[in-house]
């Protein structure tokens, strides 16, 4: 019987330490980025093709408001925030707004994020930067990621909203920070947040060389 009861305790207290360490793995700060833009800089110029198969310069759109979403399907916060980006991208874009998902995944493919696109009805583009170049020169950390730019500047970086699994805040205190920094720049005005911390998982890329 004792023997019992202390398997027992040492289940139970493996089960906190688990608990413990995921919730602490969750809120662990990304690692910061090896390179990165800053608010008010020009926007990396790059050229990517889409999951489809079609390519995108970032400055074939130097007169529009571009927002770039690091996405990952196979992290959940990345799922999670998709519903909510996703009808962002369609609102926004009826006022000339580019939308661009980049995938810097090192191990995903175009055909499994194409088979995403297609299951989820996202109406922009998955970009693959399977090398992590772009991702690293931006200094993207986390999935998702959101870069927001304007006629060819950086004007936002950061989360897409508050709800940091730390902070889960009531729906009255609720802030979609991209949609805020949108209606921001497409009304003249300075963007309320301009940097904020991003959470979700890690950038996945590809280990360097050495």
């Amino acid at each position: 019987m004792q023997t019992g009861r202390i398997l027992s305790a040492i289940a139970a207290a493996w089960l906190v330490f688990a608990g413990a360490s995921f919730a602490q793995e969750a809120e662990k700060k990304p690692a910061k980025p090896e390179e990165g833009v800053k608010i008010g800089q020009p926007a990396p110029d790059f050229e990517l093709k889409s999951c489809a198969g079609k390519v995108y310069r970032l400055s074939d759109y130097k007169d529009k408001i571009v927002v770039l979403e690091w996405i990952n399907q196979d992290c959940p916060w990345s799922r999670k925030a998709l519903p909510a980006l996703k009808a962002a991208a369609e609102k926004y874009a009826e006022q000339g707004v580019v939308w661009l998902a980049i995938d810097s995944t090192h191990y995903q493919t175009a055909e499994k994020n194409a088979k995403y696109a297609k299951e989820k009805e996202l109406p922009y583009p998955i970009l693959m930067d399977s090398d992590g170049k772009v991702g690293r020169r931006y200094g993207a950390k986390t999935t998702p990621h959101m870069f927001i730019i304007n006629k060819g500047k950086l004007v936002c970086v950061g989360a897409h909203d508050n709800q940091k699994p730390s902070g889960r805040r009531k729906k009255a205190e609720y802030r979609n920070y991209v949609e805020e920094a949108l209606d921001a720049v497409l009304a003249g005005k300075e963007v309320p947040s301009p940097v904020t911390e991003p959470y979700g998982c890690t950038v996945k890329y590809k280990k360097k060389e050495k």
